[in-house]
């Protein structure tokens, strides 16, 4: 290199051009020969090396590898050697002017603090996959604290590359930046309150990827799919997307129906309104035809002296049917009561938990229950009372 450089000198003299800047045209040619072949090396390393390893670590049984590969960390590493060859070419390049010297070393390190930086960020990806891959079942996401990691990241980053290329010590920048907390607070207002927020969240246990919430105001009604920095993404049971910050969560009310999805049952609470004119007490035979012609009523006794109306009787119907029934947990509630009347008849409660929780099959499996009491109404001499 130093014979061409020589060479290239003569020529430029030769040709009468000034000793000065056939020196300064020796010099940055000698550069460009260095980034050329520091272009040729990461060439090399990229299509050599990163592909080797990376088909080598994902053949490897670890996740973690095979993540680190699809976020192309092994590639984004392997940026940094082409700019430390710069970095120790230059000085060979600028012998005289040392100040063109300082400025492409400023633009070389400028390149290398880029690259660790997106070194950095592609390993945080990966670990959050990773992590999502083997631990987001459990509920709890860990992608708003890889973003505030991210955040800190790019914002130091940030900071070193001005500090280089300002030619100041970054711990002045960071003591300047004191003075503007006021605007800094200000900028990143969303991403602070999303970060306490998300803190909040998941240390009380409030909210995890895949529960189903609802929001009193009817903004969102469905399931969780993502936890992030500045947003909970909910997916609607329309199929649409609702986007919310994560500290509205925390400063209103919204209800989480996990509780309900790990318990063995999901709760029905309905009324029927019966007709207050067909109540009445039980005759004897009114009594013997029930027990005849409905087997869960057939060893039915009322307490002595006791006379039941009908509505009592169908009270114990539902009851024992419900009690009967394989769809309904036994180990939870069953009540079954009689309310206030009202204008629109006697309220009859049936409160009780379904085994099935998943909502289509317990929308089916209530209206088929409900359908049957509706229908045994009748054979009480009952009737549902209907406004006319």
């Amino acid at each position: 290199m130093e014979t061409l450089s020589h060479w290239m000198n003569d020529l430029l003299l030769s040709l009468g051009v000034s000793a000065e800047t056939a020196n300064l045209m020796d010099e940055y040619c000698t550069a460009l020969m260095i980034v050329l072949i520091a272009l040729a090396l990461n060439y090399v390393l990229q299509e050599i090396i990163a592909v080797s390893v990376s088909r080598f670590l994902k053949k490897r049984p670890i996740s973690f590898l095979r993540h680190m590969v699809n976020h192309k960390v092994i590639h984004h590493v392997l940026h940094l050697f082409p700019g430390v060859l710069m970095q120790l070419g230059l000085p060979l390049a600028f012998v005289v002017h040392t100040d063109a010297l300082a400025f492409c070393q400023k633009l070389v390190f400028v390149y290398m603090i880029g690259t660790v930086m997106v070194t950095l960020n592609s390993l945080l990806k990966a670990a959050n996959d990773w992590y999502d891959e083997n631990y987001l079942q459990k509920g709890r996401s860990v992608k708003s604290l890889v973003q505030v990691i991210q955040v800190v990241l790019f914002f130091i980053g940030g900071i070193l590359i001005v500090s280089v290329l300002i030619d100041k010590s970054p711990i002045t920048l960071f003591a300047g930046l004191g003075a503007s907390a006021a605007v800094l607070m200000l900028v990143f207002k969303d991403s602070i309150l999303g970060f306490v927020a998300g803190v909040q969240l998941s240390g009380n246990d409030m909210l995890r990827v895949g529960d189903w919430i609802q929001l009193p105001n009817g903004a969102a009604n469905g399931i969780v799919t993502e936890i992030t920095l500045n947003t909970v993404k909910i997916q609607n049971w329309d199929k649409t997307i609702t986007t919310i910050p994560p500290y509205t969560l925390v400063n209103s009310t919204f209800q989480n129906w996990r509780g309900m999805q790990e318990s063995g049952g999901r709760r029905v609470n309905k009324l029927v309104h019966l007709d207050l004119n067909t109540l009445k007490f039980c005759s004897p035979e009114m009594m013997e035809r029930i027990k005849k012609e409905i087997p869960l009523m057939a060893d039915y006794e009322p307490a002595k002296g006791e006379k039941p109306t009908n509505a009592q009787l169908f009270r114990v119907y539902v009851e024992r049917y419900l009690e009967a029934s394989p769809l309904v947990n036994q180990g939870m509630q069953i009540i079954v009561s009689q309310k206030e009347a009202t204008q629109f008849g006697v309220p009859v409660q049936i409160y009780f938990f379904l085994h099935n929780k998943v909502w289509r099959e317990y929308e089916r499996l209530q209206s088929d229950i409900f359908d049957h009491f509706l229908v045994m109404v009748q054979a009480f001499d009952l009737k549902v009372y209907q406004l006319h």
